[in-house]
């Protein structure tokens, strides 16, 4: 056994209803649980604006900090890296948003 199974990592993933993230936290969702098939990842409807991703009890990004999402890449190595036993990083690289306000 390999300490890749052996670990598993906790990936929460809090997102905003109301600006309709819920796809995006689905679709980083399943790109984690593909690299780490260990991963326990949730996602979480919450506060207006968000898109938090939380590893291993620890904010590595915040929308509501930076107002883009996440790079989901990034978010992916990030995670693999958890599952090996590294203590969890913030997330730099980002995506634009496509919003329009009414």
């Amino acid at each position: 056994m390999t300490d890749n199974e052996d670990r598993n990592t906790k990936v929460d993933i809090e997102y905003c209803k109301v600006c309709d993230y819920k796809g995006h936290c689905l679709e980083l969702a399943e790109k984690i649980k593909t690299s780490i098939p260990n991963a326990a990842v949730s996602c979480k409807q919450g506060r207006r604006g968000s898109f938090e991703v939380i590893i291993n009890d620890k904010l590595v990004y915040s929308k509501l900090q930076t107002m883009a999402l996440p790079d989901y890449e990034e978010v992916v190595e990030v995670v693999g890296e958890a599952s090996l036993g590294a203590e969890p990083r913030r997330i730099k690289g980002e995506q634009p948003i496509n919003c329009a306000i009414s």
